[in-house]
C-alpha cells in the first residue's frame, strides 16, 4: 500500500513540474510576442518621426533658397534705388527739377 502512495506522489510531483514548466514556457512565448509587437510599433513610430524630420529639413532647405532669392532681389532694388537717388541728385544740382 505504501508503494502505491509513493508512486502516486512521485507522479503528482513530476506532473506538477511538467505543468509548471509548460506554463512558464507559454508565458515566456507570450511575453516575447508582446515585446516583438511593442518593438515593431516603436520602430514604426520612429520611422514616422524620421520621415517627418526629413520633410521638415526639405522645407527648411526650400525656405532657405527662397530667403536667398529674396535677399538677392532686395540687394538689386537697393542698388537701383541708389542709382535713382544719384540721378535725382544730379538733376537737382543742374536745376532740372
Amino acid at each position: 500500500m505504501m508503494d502505491i502512495t509513493v508512486v502516486f506522489s512521485l507522479i503528482a510531483a513530476i506532473s506538477g513540474i511538467i505543468l509548471g514548466w509548460a506554463g512558464r514556457s507559454r508565458s515566456m512565448r507570450q511575453d516575447i510576442i508582446q515585446e516583438a509587437g511593442a518593438e515593431a510599433l516603436q520602430r514604426a513610430d520612429v520611422d514616422y518621426i524620421k520621415r517627418g524630420v526629413d520633410d521638415i529639413r526639405l522645407e527648411q532647405r526650400v525656405q532657405g533658397q527662397r530667403i536667398d532669392a529674396l535677399s538677392e532681389r532686395v540687394t538689386r532694388v537697393e542698388e537701383s534705388a541708389k542709382q535713382a537717388h544719384k540721378r535725382l541728385d544730379r538733376k537737382e544740382e543742374t536745376g532740372g527739377i
